[in-house]
């Protein structure tokens, strides 16, 4: 069950969205594949596994409309009684998100930013406290915010390439990973790594990434499919109702943290990202990115 709180954004959804809450004795129409402009979606209806592809070029950054997109395609998936997992991966070559985009937090209003960081808080506790089975599958570099997507994922599978990276790496451009990232980091792989980890904004290419726990196995790039089909059967050979539960004890108090302080961490992100030294650190990034484009 989706946390308390976390229906702001998705009351914005449009009535499709919402279909399956409003007339629960209808009889489910079988989930098809569908699409919109940065996510695909394609539904294994035999197997009751969906995929979601992000194909939101050049680097998959997670923009305000690629965040509420990804919130429609999940509640479509979690309203679907016959979807019981997915596999989260990327349709563009070499990366699997960039993270937030920074154009959304540089030079915009109070309110965009108030809009844009609830949007992304929703993923998270959407895609952490998920039903289904959720299924990473990185098939390039995973930076900051998607490394957090990959992180909320019950299970990671990366690509067997050392020029791939993955890490929260905030603290390189003068930003501060929030608490529930943190939180979220600290239960995959512990205590000490996130901290020195954090500290650093270290990046960690694949074999690190692995012998960290960041991700749960390496496979040669062209056997990601095969190995994520493998290891979601493995994961719903099991009753769902045990594996859900268990899911929730698990995660509880980290999602309960951000439903309870969701307004208090949106002022802090407004109040951080609206400071000049943190606008001009943000600029210069840019700068710098525009520069490694020419």
């Amino acid at each position: 069950s989706v946390p308390p709180g976390v229906l702001p954004l998705c009351r914005r959804l449009p009535a499709w969205g919402r279909a399956v809450r409003q007339h629960p004795g209808l009889p489910l129409a079988p989930c098809r594949a569908f699409s919109n402009n940065k996510i695909q979606v394609e539904m294994n209806e035999s197997s009751g596994v969906a995929t979601m592809k992000f194909k939101s070029p050049p680097v998959n950054s997670l923009s305000l409309d690629f965040l509420t997109e990804f919130c429609i395609s999940l509640e479509k998936l979690e309203n679907d009684r016959a979807c019981r997992g997915v596999i989260l991966t990327s349709a563009i070559p070499k990366i699997f998100s960039s993270g937030l985009d920074i154009t959304e937090m540089c030079g915009k209003s109070t309110e965009h930013y108030a809009e844009f960081w609830r949007a992304v808080q929703e993923i998270w506790l959407r895609l952490y406290s998920s039903n289904m089975v959720t299924l990473a599958v990185i098939n390039g570099s995973s930076p900051a915010g998607g490394c957090l997507i990959a992180l909320s994922c019950d299970y990671r599978i990366m690509a067997e390439n050392p020029k791939y990276t993955i890490g929260l790496n905030e603290a390189q451009l003068g930003i501060v990973a929030p608490f529930w990232f943190k939180d979220t980091f600290v239960n995959v792989v512990g205590q000490r790594v996130a901290e020195r980890s954090l500290q650093l904004g270290s990046l960690y290419p694949a074999p690190e990434a692995l012998k960290f726990g960041i991700v749960d196995e390496l496979v040669p790039e062209e056997k990601l499919q095969e190995k994520a089909t493998a290891v979601m059967a493995q994961w719903l050979a099991l009753p769902d109702h045990a594996r859900q539960i268990t899911k929730s004890m698990m995660r509880k108090t980290v999602l309960d943290r951000l439903v309870a302080h969701r307004e208090e961490d949106i002022k802090n992100f407004i109040s951080f990202v609206s400071k000049e030294s943190i606008q001009k650190s943000l600029r210069m990034y840019m700068e710098m990115l525009k520069k490694k484009k020419s």
